[in-house]
């Protein structure tokens, strides 16, 4: 039910990171060379892989939370490290399985299609262009430009730019950070099982559902409209 019978529209914000493209690899390597190149002991790859979501001043903030005084250097590195990884041929961040094809069908059946991510726009254009998604998405929300997750600006950003209401947008994300965005913001949020915080605690965050796969996108998607 991509609208309603009075033409309202339906908007589906995805996260990126962790529900579109697997970009973990990229993100583990970018904060340790950011830790090092100031001396720093690298994080463990499990704890920045609980950070991918935030915005990356609140990632470093978490990952130092004792030492405020070398994040500002730390956040300036990873952005340098973070660039030159994209500009190489060999990187990759491979679309999860199932993920193209739900984007391309709820585009194609009239949502309206968004993102939210802690990525910086730039970032992200480079991201859906190289997997040739850009077209597919009418709002584009970035951490450079809104509040971080879990603050709702993203998401109440998003419906201004599209003019959807909120029990007509929902969230798909892989975080509880995606999730408490969501339910901040007065929407519901389907979680998604493949991503860097387990189904579990999606639910605990309030996720209305939570899938396993990319092909349960779009019947969960049209569930939660339907019982609107």
């Amino acid at each position: 039910m991509p609208s309603t019978s009075d033409g309202r529209p339906s908007l589906v914000v995805f996260d990126c990171d962790g529900t579109i493209v697997d970009s973990q690899h990229g993100i583990v390597h970018c904060m340790a060379e950011a830790f090092v190149a100031h001396r720093l002991p690298s994080p463990e790859p499990g704890a920045v892989r609980r950070i991918i979501g935030l915005s990356l001043d609140e990632a470093v903030a978490r990952l130092l939370p004792d030492s405020p005084d070398p994040r500002p250097l730390v956040v300036a590195a990873y952005r340098e490290a973070a660039l030159a990884l994209r500009s190489h041929p060999d990187h990759a961040e491979p679309l999860f399985p199932g993920v193209r094809e739900a984007i391309e069908s709820l585009d194609a059946s009239g949502y309206l299609l968004g993102i939210a991510t802690g990525k910086n726009r730039r970032g992200l254009i480079v991201t859906l262009e190289r997997h040739r998604l850009l077209n597919r998405f009418v709002t584009l929300q970035t951490a450079d430009l809104c509040a971080g997750k879990p603050n709702p600006d993203m998401m109440l950003r998003a419906m201004a730019e599209t003019g959807a209401e909120r029990s007509r947008t929902l969230l798909v994300g892989d975080t509880v950070f995606d999730v408490q965005m969501a339910r901040a913001a007065g929407t519901d949020a389907v979680g998604v099982g493949w991503g860097y915080h387990p189904a579990e605690e999606l639910k605990a965050a309030g996720a209305a559902r939570v899938v396993a796969h990319g092909d349960e996108i779009v019947p969960a998607v049209g569930a939660l409209f339907e019982g609107d």
